[in-house]
This record gives structure tokens, sequence and C-alpha cells, in this order.
């Protein structure tokens, strides 16, 4: 499995902690030329040298998946240079969460490539309970079938049963694409997942409402919400709630909270996006 950092520099030590685990879980990890680089600015190498590692660890036939060791920032840099030919003629899993969200949006309009929203190297393998191994087993090596619910904080805010291809990532991410050639392309049933760190209740508001107004939810069924506790305290969890469904106002749809995947402390959930799965209130089975 290719080790790649497509946006922000990552620490050394952790990458290196979590090569250790993933060796540990059986993989053969590959760190790419400049997985470990340091600039310029914050970037892990020039968006030339990032894309360069993409593009090595696809082509070489050797590497049966691609994760990410962390996020921060960049991987939009990187949207123009890609070359769709190569990465749909070697389709592959690609790992990864946050800023890779446009990434995983790229790779599902482009070439319809399932991809995986999940732990990364130094951010979630680099811990040994940053990962939830039952989730990961499920979408990545195809062990036993993958669901989400109450096991993984997911609950029901809204009540409903829908189908629809299951697509999505970071907020911030998919409000900042739109009106890019990039934005999140929806053209069928959808069940959208949506997770971020650090965003307030009003933002949380403004920005569901931007992707209403721009119409990405025209086709979205149901909507699940991450894990919040990365985004306010206990006490404004209520609020926060509230915001979001304030926000949708006239979808709907079935809608459930707290899935631990994405910014989360422990057990990093891993999602297959791209495909085709039910909601059924506080449950999502593909």
């Amino acid at each position: 499995m290719a080790v790649v950092s497509p946006a922000s520099t990552a620490k050394a030590e952790l990458v290196a902690a979590g090569v250790e685990n993933l060796r540990e879980f059986g993989y053969e990890p590959v760190v790419m030329p400049h997985a470990l680089s340091h600039g310029p600015l914050y970037y892990a190498g020039t968006a030339e040298e990032r894309v360069a590692d993409l593009h090595a660890a696809f082509a070489d036939k050797s590497i049966d998946g691609v994760i990410c060791t962390r996020g921060g920032w960049g991987s939009a840099e990187l949207l123009p240079l890609l070359d769709r030919a190569l990465i749909c003629a070697n389709p592959k899993v690609f790992v990864g969460y946050s800023d890779h969200t446009t990434l995983h949006a790229w790779f599902w309009n482009e070439c319809r490539l399932p991809t995986v929203y999940g732990p990364m190297v130094a951010a979630d393998w680099s811990r040994k309970d940053g990962v939830d191994l039952r989730t990961w087993r499920a979408v990545v090596e195809g062990e036993g079938e993958w669901s989400v619910g109450a096991e993984e904080d997911m609950y029901a805010v809204r009540e409903g049963k829908v189908e629809g291809r299951l697509l999505g990532g970071c907020l911030a991410m998919l409000q900042a694409a739109l009106g890019t050639p990039w934005a999140l392309k929806i053209d069928e049933p959808c069940v959208l997942f949506l997770e971020d760190i650090g965003v307030k209740p009003y933002q949380w508001d403004r920005m569901i409402q931007h992707l209403r107004y721009a119409g990405l939810l025209d086709q979205v069924r149901g909507i699940v919400l991450g894990d919040m506790s990365s985004n306010v305290e206990p006490k404004e969890m209520a609020l926060l709630e509230s915001a979001c469904l304030h926000a949708l106002q006239g979808f709907n749809g079935p809608i459930a909270m707290g899935l631990r995947c994405g910014h989360v402390q422990r057990g990093n959930c891993s999602m297959p996006l791209g495909s085709w799965v039910t909601m059924d209130g506080g449950v999502l089975r593909q």
C-alpha cells in the first residue's frame, strides 16, 4: 500500500508509527518519495511533487492501494494536474479524509472510482485505538458486510428509509468546491455524509444552506452527519443539532448524526464512498 501526502506535511514519527502498525496488520507500506517532504510553506512538497507520488502509486502494478498520511490543506492544488487516463486505467483503493474530500470527489466525478473515507497513516494508524478495524476490513479487504449504526455512535434525528449512492466528506471542502469545475457531481439518488472539525453551529448552518442553495442536495435522499465532538463542547451539541436541522428546512429525508468517521478521537470508521447503500434511520448498510 503506497503512503502519500497530497496535502500538508506530516510528522515523521507519526508516519513511522502508522507504517509499523500497518505492517503488524499485514500490509507492506511503501512510503512514496515526497510523503515526508517539508515545504514549501505547510505543503508536503510542491504540487508537482505531490501529484507525481500519486501518479506513481496508481501506475505501479505491485501496489494495491493508496493511503494518505494526513490532511491539512493542499489536495485542491493537484486537481488540474491529475492524469485521468492513468488513474482510470489503474483503479485501486484510495484512503483519506478531511482535505482529501477534493480527491474523493475528483475520483468519483472523473473516473467513477469508489474510494474509502477513512483512517490515515499519521492521523489514525499511528494510534492503537485510532482505527475501527471491523469497518476497515469490510471496506478495504471485503471481509464481512459493511454497516454502521449505534455501535459506531450513529443515531437517528429523523426516521425514514431510503437508498442511494454514498457520497460526501468534509463539509468545508465540499462547500469550497462549489462554483469550480471540481465540485462534487450528484446525478443520481444519494445518501450524503458530512463531517468536519472546529466548525461552530452557525457555520454548519451557513455551509449546509450554501450546499442546498447551490443545488447539491437536489438528488440527496438521506443525510448522515458525523461525530460532532471535534466541533463543539457537549453543552453546545443541542444547538449544533438544531442549527443543522434549521439549514435542512424543506429536506424530507432521514437524518442521522454522530457517526464516528473522519475527525474523531478514536476508532475512525471507514466509509465506502461510491457504493450503493440503504439508510434506515440510524443505520447505514452497503
